[in-house]
């Protein structure tokens, strides 16, 4: 016994010793030790300039750079469809609004993943989505398209990113409450969306605000009511669905996730960066995203998960509505 004691400590021991005398390189390296990979499910031009602001800045706090990888598709569905079967650590991380995350799978069962099947790791600006109509359009305010609108069911047609995505969805569900019929235009993204609107070929476009953006500020777009609940500081002077009588509010937040089973350690240190960036450089973040009509919207993992599940809820009555 006294041997075998003996023998078992000289065992320990000799490993203490050579994992002292491990090689640096040899060790478990401190994430991040190489880019981290942010895959936006999209066309550039919207989801990217909501997060870009914040990533650039990071970089500072992880020491390492987040590398933008466009996969657009399906509504979102290939790039976010994609991260959820990523390795979970850490390196390869979606960018997105609740389109890919939430709103796809629900519409779309060829795609297996879910809500669930991610990590959340920060929301970071709000964006959110709009109803607006070229400049020229004789409706001024929301209730004139609507009272028109009963009178001429699917004459009005909508434009959308996309069918069964987000804008499409929402369209829908205000549709369906408002109780009128407009004849859905799909779109491959909201910049074609925007573009059909401006040549007078659909009346009406539920778009992101990043897309309109010049045309709004040019004034050959107006914009007659935003959804989410609360008045976007870029557009003070445009109502919610929610003031205009509806019961319709889904705020649009972009923000990063990880593959679900990623460490909390790896989500902690990510969040913290974007937390570290957010004190350190609001301002200059806050003016960047001024120029897409967006706003700083800073929410913790647990915070983040439970708005997504709330955009579940929203997304599920949406679609049933379509069945």
């Amino acid at each position: 016994m006294q041997f075998r004691a003996v023998f078992a400590l000289a065992i320990t021991m000799a490993i203490s010793i050579a994992s002292h005398l491990m090689p640096a390189s040899a060790q478990a390296a401190p994430f991040p030790d190489h880019p981290i990979q942010v895959v936006i499910p999209f066309q550039p031009g919207d989801t990217d300039n909501m997060l870009r602001p914040f990533l650039e800045k990071m970089r500072e706090f992880l020491g390492q750079p987040m590398v933008l990888n466009y996969r657009p598709g399906a509504g979102g569905g290939i790039g976010a469809g994609a991260v959820a079967t990523s390795a979970p650590d850490g390196y390869t991380v979606v960018g997105s609004s609740p389109g890919s995350i939430v709103v796809v799978p629900l519409g779309n069962k060829e795609f297996r993943y879910t809500a669930d099947s991610f990590a959340p790791i920060a929301a970071l600006a709000e964006g959110g989505l709009m109803l607006v109509v070229h400049s020229s359009a004789k409706w001024k305010t929301l209730k004139e398209l609507v009272d028109e609108s009963k009178t001429t069911p699917d004459i009005i047609t909508f434009a959308s990113s996309g069918t069964l995505g987000i804008t499409h969805l929402l369209g829908e569900a205000f549709g369906q409450e408002a109780g009128v019929r407009w004849t859905h235009v799909p779109f491959q993204g909201s910049g074609p969306a925007i573009t059909a609107l401006l040549g007078g070929h659909v009346n009406v476009a539920s778009t992101a605000i990043g897309p309109a953006q010049a045309h709004l500020k040019a004034g050959t777009l107006r914009a007659l009511a935003v959804f989410g609940d609360t008045r976007l500081k870029a557009y003070p002077d445009v109502p919610t669905l929610k003031e205009s009588g509806y019961k319709l509010g889904s705020p649009t937040l972009y923000g990063i996730l990880a593959p679900k089973g990623t460490p909390q350690a790896v989500v902690d240190t990510i969040y913290d960066a974007a937390r570290k960036a957010v004190e350190k450089y609001g301002p200059q973040i806050s003016e960047n995203l001024s120029l897409f009509g967006a706003e700083i919207r800073l929410l913790a993992p647990e915070d983040y998960r439970q708005y997504l599940d709330g955009q579940n809820r929203v997304f599920t009555d949406a679609v049933n509505t379509l069945k």
